[in-house]
């Protein structure tokens, strides 16, 4: 008994005049016609064919959607003897539906040869792929598939910006003026053929006018150096996990602040725990690190999804802040140690501030963070307040100030009154980083410090308690204070 034939034929690189008079032929004569997308300029020669548009908005990768689409058309052939299957261009070049028939023992495949717009890209790009030794990649898997290689490529696939974003970040050693090609509507009334640089390579609309889909390639000369994926798979991995983890889909921007300080905060005690003589303390680090990583990819998934910015977007522009604030390495300004260098950035971030009033009335502490830890934040604020002159001249009169707020609280504290007490409270711990600031000093890691020694002291008031077979709940204050002292004298 013979087996049910699937004929599966190409559409070409897109002009109607490239498609096989054998194809046209072939599909003159099926009656189950079926077509991967109409989104194609010669996808209208197949007539009243079954689109398969709606696999791709069903599933979440395209091995689903190849899989589905091999599937209903085996069903068709075995159900009616036989199908026509047509496809984009030749149905020899990145066709995993056609991989899939041509396996399935069931049927009988027969594969129609076809013009591909490798065809096309050759002739625009002028050159002979096998004496440049071209490797032809999909873009969804450029990280891995090239990987160790630096070129040159010509980059299948390319049907979105997220797609360029995913392929700019596989190359994190870049300099950004290597030229691109890019090869968009081959052999259409709107054909464009244009070089670009590997900075504006996710920002064509912009940069170019020109809006990426199905029909666009990348030719890339060469590299400079060997592609990473490491950043190109966690991104990946971020889309997928927000695509198909039911708790990724319904975080927002704003449910994963929590997440994102949390994680920063687990980065600082990584830290404060890396020892320099025990290289296993790096493995915390590297984790933590590696979590707060993940918050960053995150939040630029929500937005890339939601079409406002991408991660590229995010290092693109740190990139330019940092150079642009560092003219004593990239410019002629000269800084010969630490202070120059902070009195360098000091203004360059005071002449941004003023490029962005747009009113009269600017928000002066622009900038500052008002999530920022409180110390933190207060002493931002003082030190905002400072570059104009707001300010004490030394620590004297930030003491005497401290003082004065002190005295204030004592008296609050006698009226009773929860509110002015608080107020008065604010102020103490207001001029105490008034006070650390004009010593030079961080409250913040001051104050952090100063809780790591309680911590050590009051564990070995428990230990030297328990030594002795003392319960501290049944201690009084002088037998406290007398393991207190003993601790502080045996930690010191």
């Amino acid at each position: 008994m013979s087996r049910p034939v699937v004929t599966v034929v190409g559409l070409g690189p897109g002009p109607v005049g490239l498609v096989t008079q054998e194809t046209i032929e072939a599909i003159s004569s099926s009656t189950t016609r079926f077509v991967r997308t109409t989104r194609h300029p010669s996808a209208t020669l197949v007539g009243s064919a079954v689109s398969f548009d709606d696999e791709y908005e069903r599933h979440d990768t395209f091995a689903e959607v190849y899989a589905a689409i091999a599937a209903r058309v085996a069903d068709a052939a075995l159900k009616n003897g036989s199908a026509l299957y047509a496809v984009p261009g030749s149905p020899g070049v990145l066709e995993d539906g056609v991989r899939r028939l041509l396996a399935d023992e069931r049927l009988e495949v027969r594969v129609l040869s076809a013009v591909s717009f490798l065809d096309l890209a050759w002739l625009r790009l002028g050159i002979d792929p096998v004496d440049a030794g071209v490797r032809l990649v999909d873009a969804h898997r450029f990280a891995e598939s090239a990987a160790n290689s630096a070129g040159p490529f010509l980059v299948a696939q390319c049907h979105a910006d997220w797609v360029l974003s995913e392929i700019k970040l596989a190359h994190e050693s870049a300099r950004g003026d290597e030229r691109v090609t890019v090869l968009h509507h081959l052999g259409l009334a709107d054909e464009r053929v244009l070089d670009t640089t590997w900075d504006d390579l996710d920002r064509l609309e912009r940069s170019h006018g020109l809006v990426v889909d199905h029909l666009t390639s990348l030719y890339v000369p060469q590299l400079a150096e060997p592609v990473a994926g490491e950043m190109a798979r966690l991104h990946a991995l971020a889309r997928t996990l927000r695509e198909q983890c039911p708790w990724d889909r319904e975080q927002t921007h704003a449910s994963l602040v929590r997440y994102l300080i949390e994680e920063t905060y687990e980065v600082v005690d990584a830290l404060n725990a890396l020892d320099d003589d025990d290289p296993s303390t790096d493995e915390a680090l590297i984790e933590e690190l590696g979590d707060l990583l993940y918050q960053i990819e995150f939040h630029t998934t929500i937005a890339e999804q939601q079409g406002r910015f991408s991660l590229a977007d995010v290092a693109r522009t740190t990139h330019e802040k940092l150079v642009r604030r560092h003219p004593h390495v990239f410019g002629d300004v000269q800084a010969t140690n630490a202070g120059d260098v902070v009195t360098t950035w000091d203004e360059i971030k005071r002449a941004e501030r003023a490029a962005k009033i747009v009113d009269d009335a600017p928000d002066f502490f622009a900038g500052v963070s008002r999530a920022a830890p409180s110390l933190s934040l207060a002493q931002k604020l003082q030190k905002r307040a400072a570059e104009v002159g707001f300010d004490w001249p030394d620590v004297h009169g930030a003491s005497a100030k401290l003082d004065e707020e002190i005295g204030e609280l004592r008296v609050a504290a006698q009226s009773g009154d929860p509110a002015v007490v608080r107020m008065e409270l604010g102020d103490v711990l207001f001029s105490v980083v008034n006070v650390a600031r004009k010593l030079g000093l961080d409250a913040e890691t001051a104050l952090r410090d100063a809780a790591d020694k309680f911590v050590a002291r009051f564990t070995r008031v428990q230990q030297l308690a328990a030594q002795r077979g003392m319960d501290l709940a049944s201690c009084d204050l002088a037998q406290l204070d007398s393991l207190w002292d003993e601790a502080k004298r045996q930690l010191n």
